[in-house]
């Protein structure tokens, strides 16, 4: 199915597949590509409406019956880390950050293999090969950066001085023009209870700060998803709800059910859409 605006982009729309995070539910996207000369202010535009960017393509949650997917980004300036956060930053105190051009290497590949197997062995890119993983950090048409978070190498035992550092956790991180948007992370899985995927978004927090962007992008926040229920645990956290950003509020207000007709049919969501000007004009509009 194919809806077109006046005007490019054009958007589509998948087809049902089961829901990778409620049992029994099944999912559908909204989809547009990201190529050309307007790329990076598509991202910067679509982003701020709830899209998300998987190599070429923005995509939004876009279910016929569900609508439970909420994009969530945190206020940089309000945010205040709680006592486990603090914890996990003297946990993790040894890392060093480094921010690198998008460009895949065999360490990297190697950590997320040994991620996938532990953490998301039933997942949708657990087959992913070294070819699929050097696309999904390569191929970008925006501005996008790889973040490497390093240890120093412990010295071998016989006196020998330790040389070297080891690579612990990995984020393809976008930069848009009001944010950091965390597009992957994955981390050693032997080191669970270091949190380093807190860590890498506390740390993006900190980056943020310094170079003076007010919001980082954490993707989807899922209300009934174990595996996505730390992120309601960030002070600051608003989620894209009805068209607007909202604080998040009381994460329980978010577990029932919504109404059949509080899901907007297709044509009314890209209707609703707001597209980057051209250069002079007003933000655009889409018309059904």
């Amino acid at each position: 199915m194919r809806h077109t605006l006046p005007i490019a982009p054009q958007f589509y729309v998948t087809a049902p597949q089961p829901c990778p995070y409620l049992p029994g539910q099944s999912e559908r996207k909204l989809f547009t590509a990201l190529t050309g000369e307007g790329a990076r202010a598509l991202n910067d535009t679509l982003s701020k409406q709830g899209f998300r960017r998987s190599q070429n393509v923005l995509y939004r949650p876009a279910c016929s019956d569900c609508a439970a997917c909420l994009s969530a980004r945190i206020r940089v300036a309000d945010f205040e880390p709680s006592r486990s956060h603090r914890r996990t930053l003297k946990r993790n105190a040894a890392l060093e950050r480094e921010a690198t051009s998008p460009w895949a290497t065999d360490e990297q590949f190697a950590l997320f293999r040994r991620y996938l197997d532990s953490r998301h062995a039933d997942g949708g890119m657990a087959d992913m090969d070294i070819f699929e993983f050097a696309a999904m950090i390569e191929e970008t048409p925006v501005r996008s950066r790889v973040i490497e978070y390093t240890e120093k190498r412990p010295a071998p035992s016989g006196g020998q001085r330790g040389s070297g550092r080891d690579l612990v956790a990995v984020c393809l991180t976008d930069v848009l023009d009001d944010g950091l948007s965390l597009v992957y992370s994955f981390y050693d899985p032997d080191r669970i209870k270091d949190g380093l995927g807190t860590y890498m978004i506390l740390d993006h927090i900190a980056l943020a700060r310094q170079v003076g962007l007010p919001y980082v992008y954490l993707g989807y926040w899922v209300p009934g998803s174990a595996k996505m229920a730390y992120k309601a645990r960030f002070s600051a956290l608003e989620v894209y709800r009805d068209g607007a950003w909202r604080d998040l509020g009381d994460p329980v207000d978010y577990t029932r059910p919504p109404h059949p007709l509080a899901v907007r049919p297709i044509t009314e969501q890209v209707a609703a859409i707001t597209l980057p000007p051209a250069p002079g004009e007003q933000p655009l509009r889409g018309r059904g």
